[in-house]
């Protein structure tokens, strides 16, 4: 079975329609009510993606009059992808389903400024390695598989993309072997997300002088992976990476700031349910606003860093201090973009949820700002983050 590329906008609404649905499936009558189709149209689009593997009947449902309506489901496991949060001191790999899922996960200590080359060496062996700890969790599929949905073909020219690539969002370098991994018993892997801290060129698929480590600059990272694992890599924030896989949860705010607190600060903002890159990928920097003007230096020139300042207050015990510097970055935000939401994760908000959730919204309760505040990235929201920027796309997010 060959599958072509969901190119028509219309498929890939259809099947993100089917992924929020979840197990419980949606009938093609909603479906044409939520997509405004006809339903001669959405009968179409949804026959094909039942022929491709894609959707399947979930059962039936009653209906007001005449015979019950069929039930629809996404098929998660027609396909797979990998997520890499590549962090300063660690590195998680992860695979999932076509859905988000996570079905095998990796995680190992490494040290960024040991190089590129060793550190992207270790990348493409977790990555190994996780496919095949995953593939026992990964169905039986013929072994002409090709799961390309809302690949376009263009993305073949990598930095050179036609427009269609571009719009979707997928700056991704096919490897040397580009069709999805499939075999006899696998299911396709899609692609493989990197996510790491910036700043960097996600158009490019390079770094740009990463904080404490400027020897990652300008390094071709998007395309030596590709070329290692055979398979389109894309490569991101990892503050943009978790707002992306937070954006994509039913439910999810229309506009909201995911701050990321860990071994570095930084925020991935989501404006009208789409992430915000920048032409520069240079946007949510939060970690590097001046806060301080007289403030002790920070490894990117500046001085008195949002981030430098929350991590030296971390370093001496002083959370609640940190969670109210946080809350001045925070509110920073809310008053330039008006977002309805905060969201605060990484790995020492996590150690103290409480204390920095309610740092956060003091701070902001006491400017009068009214944008809610929670803790929303869980352990592994970067790396969950960087599969779905394969996934995404698929369905037209």
């Amino acid at each position: 079975m060959n599958v072509p590329a969901l190119r028509s906008p219309n498929a890939a609404l259809v099947l993100d329609l089917l992924r929020t649905a979840g197990e419980t499936g949606i009938s093609r009558l909603e479906l044409a009510e939520r997509t405004g189709l006809t339903p001669q149209a959405v009968s179409k689009i949804t026959a094909r993606l039942r022929s491709e593997g894609l959707a399947t009947e979930a059962g039936h449902r009653a209906s007001t009059g005449g015979k019950p309506r069929t039930v629809l489901r996404l098929v998660p496991t027609a396909g797979y992808a990998v997520g890499v949060h590549l962090d300063r001191d660690e590195l998680t790999t992860l695979l999932t389903d076509l859905a988000g899922t996570v079905v095998a996960r990796r995680t190992r200590a490494l040290d960024l400024g040991a190089g590129a080359g060793p550190v992207l060496d270790a990348v493409a062996e977790e990555v190994r390695g996780l496919l095949t700890a995953g593939s026992a969790a990964r169905v039986q599929a013929g072994p002409d598989v090709r799961l390309d949905a809302g690949l376009d073909p263009g993305l073949d020219a990598g930095p050179d993309a036609g427009p269609d690539a571009r719009a979707a969002g997928l700056n991704c370098v096919p490897g040397p072997d580009s069709a999805p991994a499939a075999g006899p018993d696998l299911a396709p892997v899609l692609g493989v997300g990197v996510a790491m801290p910036g700043p960097l060129d996600h158009r490019a698929g390079v770094p740009g002088r990463v904080t404490g480590f400027p020897e990652w600059e300008g390094h071709p990272v998007r395309e030596e992976l590709a070329r290692r694992l055979g398979l389109p890599v894309v490569l991101d924030k990892d503050t943009n990476a978790a707002a992306l896989g937070l954006a994509v949860r039913p439910a999810a705010p229309g506009s909201f700031a995911y701050v990321h607190l860990g071994t570095g600060l930084g925020a991935g903002l989501v404006l009208g349910g789409a992430p915000l890159r920048g032409d520069r990928t240079g946007a949510g920097e939060l970690g590097h606003q001046t806060v301080q003007l007289d403030g002790p230096p920070c490894g990117c020139g500046g001085r008195g860093c949002l981030e430098v300042l929350c991590l030296a207050a971390v370093a001496r015990g002083d959370d609640a201090g940190a969670a109210r510097i946080l809350g001045a970055g925070a509110a920073n935000v809310v008053r330039l973009l008006d977002i309805d939401e905060v969201l605060l994760g990484g790995r020492l908000v996590l150690a103290a949820p409480e204390v920095f959730a309610g740092g956060v919204r003091e701070v902001l309760d006491r400017l009068g700002l009214t944008a809610p505040v929670r803790v929303a990235g869980e352990r592994d929201a970067v790396a969950e983050g960087a599969a779905w920027l394969i996934l995404a796309p698929v369905f037209g997010t």
